[in-house]
């Protein structure tokens, strides 16, 4: 049975720290083995310049990955991140993010995603991410 993006709301909401709750992600999407939230665009997380940061990227990307190992094993269980590499194409400027993880592989003790953040008024990728994760319980 798919997670409901309410579900994974509330997954969001009950565990992530308070500064992640305060980019205001929200989940737009579940399946699976694959989760699509968006990062809303704020001008408190653009750096000089007006680019959005890449810092809110990656922990967008980090939570991202969280709700799709939470859909594909039916609930949430501890993990943590073991890796995470990213690569930056493109600067977003005063639009919302897609972040979409899709898990690669997801083992009993191990799960893999990539992960693609898109500038959701223009439809470019703005970002790549790649994740590891240790699954805990």
């Amino acid at each position: 049975m798919t997670m409901t993006t309410a579900e994974a709301d509330k997954i969001l909401s009950a565990n992530f720290a308070p500064w992640v709750l305060e980019l205001g992600l929200r989940v737009e999407a579940v399946g699976d083995d694959r989760a699509t939230l968006r990062l809303p665009w704020s001008d408190r997380l653009s750096r000089e310049g007006g680019a959005l940061s890449g810092q809110a990227l990656m922990a967008a990307a980090d939570t991202a990955t969280v709700i799709a190992v939470s859909a594909a094993r039916g609930g949430y269980g501890p993990m943590t991140t073991v890796q995470q590499s990213t690569s930056f194409q493109r600067a977003v400027t005063g639009s919302d993010v897609l972040i979409e993880a899709v898990l690669t592989k997801l083992g009993r003790r191990m799960a893999f995603a990539d992960i693609t953040m898109t500038d959701a008024d223009s439809g470019e990728i703005a970002a790549r991410a790649g994740t590891v994760y240790a699954l805990l319980g």
